[in-house]
């Protein structure tokens, strides 16, 4: 479906449209779901003002409480796009003592590099860089693209979280902060991402169409799952919900502070996930991203719906752009064009159709909910 034939659909307040998305709804005024979504999130979940400092500073003086006497308070994922580098600033204006850990796949662009190094340069933190075993890393993206499913990015996603949580768990620190927020990426259709943490799909998808043994990828599986949540009890934080967060604005403050360079898109500090994003996507799943990261833009207050409609009018890659990044992805990837665009023709898969670990999550959880009544009132006869 394309947006001139029938039974296109867009919001009558964001861009979000019914191409490529089966969970999309509309109500009378064709307002879709996405919209109501966010702002019941945006409610539950931002604070401005007063309140929002209220918590930040409550939630400072814990991880500073929990941190005395130790090297690191706290771990921040810094891959040097917008969302972590402002984390990372926050962190030294806050007096917080965090590692920095950065994943280095073999797809990080000159300039993600570059601002890596000033972010670490100019605030003082230790780094800390996951450098995978390229020929296994490149295996697992290669089975996920020949399985067809739709989220390739988690295989890098997985391999930096279950490295932050080892981490974690190495320097004693309850609390790792993280650069999701509500007011810049809450909006994204389930159908165009998967669990990054269900280690039993990702397993299924390399044993049918992986090549190598896994020997040194950081997996996440669910035992280490219930042993991290239960037992550490580690505490991932959002604390960009807790200030003001405008990115145009924050765009300003990192450049002047940090020296930081933008990459022209989401994500696009990687060659890998600009290509994925700009090509793969919108080319075999007729997904174009721009839209959910724009709608949440507009459901904020940071954009137009016109000016992010005039953004959509923009191609996602030039066509030197694009040749360029497809010869360096394929040569890396030591695929020819034909194997490439065999692949490329291949139907898609549902991540469903893969093994996964999400059944034995969902009956943790169900027990956590069940025995809470329980475990609260022993921890309370133990107190007396």
């Amino acid at each position: 479906m394309s947006n001139d034939e029938p039974g296109y659909r867009q919001c009558s307040l964001t861009v979000m449209d019914n191409i490529a998305d089966a969970d999309i709804s509309f109500d009378e005024a064709g307002v879709c779901n996405y919209y109501y979504e966010y702002k019941k999130a945006e409610s539950e979940n931002v604070f401005t003002g007063e309140a929002g400092e209220k918590k930040l500073q409550s939630l400072v003086d814990k991880i500073k409480k929990e941190g005395k006497g130790k090297r690191y308070d706290c771990l921040i994922g810094l891959s040097g796009g917008v969302d972590s580098t402002y984390v990372a600033l926050l962190a030294k204006q806050l007096g917080l003592r965090p590692l920095a850990v950065h994943l280095d796949n073999g797809w990080d662009s000159e300039l993600a590099v570059k601002n890596v190094e000033n972010i670490i340069t100019r605030l003082g933190f230790d780094l800390y860089t996951l450098v995978v075993n390229w020929e296994e890393f490149k295996d697992i993206q290669l089975a996920y693209l020949r399985a067809s499913v739709v989220d390739i990015e988690v295989v890098s996603d997985h391999a930096i979280f279950a490295t932050m949580y080892k981490l974690a768990k190495q320097h004693g620190t309850g609390h790792i902060i993280s650069g999701t927020n509500i007011v810049t990426e809450y909006i994204m259709p389930p159908s165009w991402l998967y669990q990054k943490m269900d280690f039993a799909n990702l397993k299924d998808i390399h044993s049918r169409y992986g090549k190598l043994k896994l020997k040194t990828y950081p997996t996440f599986d669910f035992k280490k799952y219930v042993y991290y949540s239960a037992v550490l009890r580690l505490n991932p934080v959002s604390i960009l919900n807790y200030v003001p967060y405008n990115k145009k604005n924050v765009k300003e403050i990192i450049t002047r502070e940090l020296d930081w360079r933008d990459y022209g898109g989401k994500h696009y500090e990687s060659v890998f996930t600009k290509f994925y994003q700009a090509y793969i996507l919108p080319e075999k799943f007729k997904i174009d991203k721009r839209k959910a990261h724009l709608s949440t833009l507009i459901c904020s207050g940071q954009l137009t719906k016109e000016e992010a409609l005039k953004e959509l009018e923009q191609p996602l890659y030039t066509k030197d752009q694009l040749d360029t990044d497809k010869e360096y992805v394929l040569k890396k990837f030591g695929l020819t064009e034909k194997e490439f665009n065999d692949i490329m023709r291949l139907p898609a898969k549902n991540h469903a159709d893969f093994k996964t670990d999400k059944h034995l999550k969902e009956s943790y959880m169900n027990l956590l909910r069940k025995t809470a009544p329980l475990r609260h009132a022993v921890k309370k006869t133990i107190s007396k």
